[in-house]
């Protein structure tokens, strides 16, 4: 996230460190997520407005064919820090930390409008979703479902969901077949060129990519990049291949 949330809020490095300290105050079991998904309430004190988070915890974690076990947590807070790298998309800020159920993800709330979803939005704002797809294909997103496109208060649009990246042994799956074939954006292949050498450097980027993925997943991302900047367009999807299930 690269502005405040709101003028009179707190700021991304506070978020963080509410993110990462805040006593857990309340936690209630999200009755939309396939593996176990809380909604957290913490304390921020004095403050006039609560702060909501997802606690997605390793155990609460579905076994999965293709992804190793115990590791999806670490996959979202992955997504968070190469996205604040690269400054798209809009992921809400990101920690591993402890909680009731044990070590896991706890990100930051949005709340949004629950009516909308990518399916919805796509007709009249499907440029504003191209840093998602980019995203998507730059981290080998295997679950781009419509309902992981949100909409807050403000209009801007936020990515979530991002369990199931940096896998490279599975197949890309998404919903956003408008952009199967077309070229990346300009904007955002001189953003990945920039970001490129710093997954080579001593704690850099791609340092602290290590410490929550696998160096062959690191090493798969490198690969990536490569290949994006020397072709900057998206793949040619399969409908066969290439959707999540269920689609929203």
């Amino acid at each position: 996230m690269n502005q405040r949330l709101r003028s009179c809020e707190p700021s991304t490095a506070e978020i963080i460190d509410i993110l990462t300290n805040a006593t857990i105050l309340d936690i209630r079991l999200h009755p939309a997520g396939s593996n176990f998904v809380f909604v957290v309430n913490l304390d921020v004190g004095c403050r006039t407005k609560p702060v909501l988070g997802v606690y997605k915890p390793m155990t609460g974690e579905r076994p999965l064919r293709d992804f190793p076990p115990g590791t999806l947590y670490r996959r979202e807070c992955a997504s968070y820090v190469l996205g604040s790298a690269l400054g798209w998309p809009n992921i809400p800020p990101t920690v591993i930390r402890d909680g009731p159920h044990g070590i896991g993800s706890l990100q930051l709330y949005i709340e949004s409008d629950q009516t909308q979803n990518f399916f919805t939005m796509r007709d009249d704002e499907l440029n504003s979703f191209a840093p998602i797809a980019a995203f998507d294909h730059l981290s080998n997103n295997a679950d781009r479902k419509g309902g992981a496109c949100l909409k807050d208060h403000l209009g801007q649009i936020w990515a979530i969901d991002h369990g199931l990246t940096f896998n490279w042994r599975t197949y890309m799956r998404t919903v956003m077949f408008e952009f199967s074939g077309e070229p990346w954006p300009n904007s955002l292949v001189n953003n990945l060129r920039e970001i490129s050498p710093q997954l080579d450097q001593p704690e850099a980027l791609g340092e602290q990519l290590r410490t929550l993925l696998g160096n062959a997943e690191v090493a798969s991302l490198q690969d990536r990049i490569e290949g994006i900047l020397a072709h900057p367009r998206f793949p040619v999807f399969n409908p066969q291949l290439n959707v999540p299930w269920p689609f929203v």
